[in-house]
């Protein structure tokens, strides 16, 4: 479909996945920009947004360098003679667009201390007041937001009739809900805030019922499955095995292993999330499931999204089942083809108890004797089909999945409807001891705690977003050089393009001291445990989720010592309120909710490292309240399922639910 006479719109519309008028038209704005004029007062309050019109006194110097970023400082004059001390970062463009004499409309954030405005905006002329509230689209580069404002226009004009909502005619009359083509004038082209939120009800409400819809479906297929035989784990022998230990199993944890124990036993396919803040102990519990398995005389298959993650697991399991009869074995992608066939002919025979590995778990070259449990690691790495490709490989194996990103209970029935869920929220090795704080990356005294931590004999983790960024602060190789030159032969490396071979070489140097410093990417998330590593520098904090921010948090500080986390940033507006929450808090719970609070719809925070369900309109902390209130609406729905107006919206939740991991 061709939207425009333009080419190069066409192109970056393809860029965008955009293939119909629907597509055009549920292409939200990510926020709104109003440009109503600041009245003048006396006094401002720090933070508060001016929104002012006048003119730039004198010409404009040049910018001030700082390292990697540019520094423009003028004063502007307002229409009514007010007169702002303005600075404005990393706008290179300015000299080129400001022209001497002409009028602006100038945003900006007031910082009270420093008396200064810290620009957001300059644009030319005076703003109509009647058009002062506008959308601001996520567009690629060669796409702007007026252009694609008016293909949103256009769109509306020509096919707005056509837009429809399959929500039941009672629903859509109980909750006052606008129909489909007002709701998009009032997203698109609001002229106030009151228009968002009614148009926004729309969606939100739409997106959170067909969402339930599906999770009540896929739960009751999945309760609906039985298992071809019932084998009961034996109890006796697995409190031998618990009391045989060498440490005590935590009381949390003892709860979380008895719930999937009942699973277990029951005639139905166990189909359950286990999820705990880093540290409570997650892996624990996975390997009391799978001796428990071994008891029914059934195999266990533990996939990890990393060879690095895999044989870690399966090294802690060699370990635990020690003098035991349990055979565990590890199926990776890096592994000769005559270490694979070894283990293919001892899957299918049944010597192998318990099998971890990655991908390589569901080739079809492997057959397992008799699947009974599969364990996820790391969930959300994997897609639904690969899931069900692995779950497929036994007759109706029951499911355990893991997730390190812990929400509250108060919202695990409606995102993880589908589910149940057990939650761990002790420490039994203890909290750690990690202090977060912020520094700037040119400070001298990064160098000085990464010298710090090498004295010491600890070993220090240096993140940075991306491998080839566009600048050194978010280009891993860049950050590699720059270290290696100042600690030579104590850098490695590990990002997402290393073989695996590699990555194995890198995290034996950095785990056995031979280079006490690890430069990667986030693909350390997980997978490396290096109990003595004292120290985590982050680069660029602000393209990561607060979810991954943690995560990476939680390598280091294992063995119980005072250890730090240092966020090398400048703190600007954007990222402040995000990293502060990170700063004064080590609490998983409220660390994941801040996080989807402060995503919005969809997932607007970096690279996804959750796991919880991504929605286009809807923020399950804010919307929890429709969420439950669908949730209801959707029990009503498959209650009277046979009622003509609820047919077509059942019908769509089927099509969603018919990738569920157990159907």
């Amino acid at each position: 479909m061709q939207f425009s006479k333009s080419e190069n719109v066409n192109k970056s519309l393809k860029k965008m996945n955009i293939k119909t008028f629907e597509d055009v038209l549920n292409h939200l704005p990510r926020r709104y920009e109003s440009f109503a004029y600041t009245k003048r007062k006396a006094v401002y309050e720090n933070k508060e947004r001016v929104v002012v019109l006048g003119k730039i006194r004198g010409k404009l110097s040049r910018p001030v360098r700082f390292s990697h970023r540019t520094l423009y400082k003028f004063y502007f004059e307002t229409v009514d003679r007010e007169i702002w001390s303005v600075e404005a970062w990393n706008r290179d463009y300015l000299g080129k667009y400001v022209v001497e004499g002409e009028t602006y409309t100038l945003t900006g954030s007031f910082d009270k201390k420093r008396g200064v405005l810290t620009m957001l905006n300059l644009i030319k002329g005076e703003i109509p007041q009647d058009d002062a509230f506008r959308p601001v689209y996520s567009l690629p580069t060669d796409l702007d937001n007026r252009t694609y404002s008016a293909l949103v226009k256009r769109t509306l004009e020509k096919y707005g009739n056509q837009c429809y909502s399959p929500v039941p005619a009672s629903l859509k009359a109980k909750y006052r809900l606008e129909p489909m083509k007002y709701a998009y004038e009032h997203v698109h082209f609001p002229k106030s805030p009151e228009d968002i939120k009614k148009g926004m009800r729309v969606f939100k409400y739409q997106e959170a019922l067909l969402f339930e819809l599906k999770n009540q479906l896929v739960r009751g297929a999945n309760k609906s499955l039985r298992k071809p035989r019932n084998r009961k784990v034996d109890r006796e022998k697995m409190q031998r095995f618990i009391d045989s230990l060498p440490y005590k199993v935590g009381n949390d944890q003892m709860m979380a292993f008895n719930e999937c124990l009942e699973d277990m036993d029951s005639q139905s396919v166990m189909y359950r999330l286990l999820q705990g803040d880093v540290g409570t102990g997650k892996t624990l519990v996975a390997s009391l499931c799978a001796y428990a398995n071994y008891l029914r005389s059934e195999q266990t298959a533990i996939l990890a999204p990393t060879d690095t993650l895999a044989r870690q697991h399966y090294e802690t399991l060699k370990k635990l089942f020690e003098g035991t009869h349990v055979n565990v074995a590890l199926l990776v992608g890096h592994m000769e083809a005559r270490e694979k066939r070894y283990v293919y002919t001892d899957l299918e025979d049944g010597t192998i108890d318990i099998v971890v590995g990655t991908h390589a778990l569901f080739s079809k070259s492997v057959n397992y004797a008799y699947l009974g449990l599969v364990i996820i690691d790391e969930q959300h790495k994997f897609g639904v089909n690969q899931r069900s490709q692995l779950v497929g490989k036994g007759e109706h194996a029951d499911l355990l999945l893991m997730s390190a990103t812990p929400i509250p209970r108060t919202l695990t029935l409606s995102i993880y409807g589908d589910l149940d869920v057990s939650t761990l929220h002790e420490f039994p090795a203890g909290k750690r001891n990690v202090k977060t704080y912020n520094m700037a990356s040119d400070d001298p005294r990064v160098i000085t705690r990464v010298e710090q931590s090498l004295t010491n004999g600890k070993r220090a983790f240096i993140v940075v977003p991306q491998i080839e960024g566009k600048d050194e602060e978010t280009s891993v190789l860049e950050i590699y050089e720059k270290y290696k030159k100042l600690f030579p032969n104590k850098v490695t490396l590990i990002h997402g393009k290393v073989s695996e071979e590699d990555k194995e070489i890198a995290t034996i140097a950095f785990k056995t001291g031979l280079c006490p410093i690890l430069v990667a990417t986030s693909v350390i998330e997980v997978g490396i445990d290096v109990k003595n590593a004292d120290l985590m520098l982050i680069y660029s904090p602000s393209h990561f989720s607060l979810s991954s921010l943690h995560q990476l948090r939680g390598r280091v500080g294992r063995d119980g010592t005072p250890s730090e986390c240092v966020l090398l940033s400048t703190l600007e507006e954007d990222d402040e309120e995000k990293l502060h929450i990170l700063m004064e808090t080590e609490d998983g719970f409220k660390i994941a909710e801040e996080d989807l609070r402060l995503r919005g719809p969809g997932d607007i925070a970096g690279v996804r490292q959750s796991g919880l369900p991504e929605f286009s309109y809807a923020n399950i902390i804010d919307d929890f309240k429709i969420f439950e209130i669908a949730r209801d609406d959707a029990a009503t729905i498959l209650r009277n399922r046979l009622e003509s107006e609820n047919l077509e919206i059942i019908e769509i939740a089927k099509e969603q639910s018919e990738t569920s991991i157990l159907s």
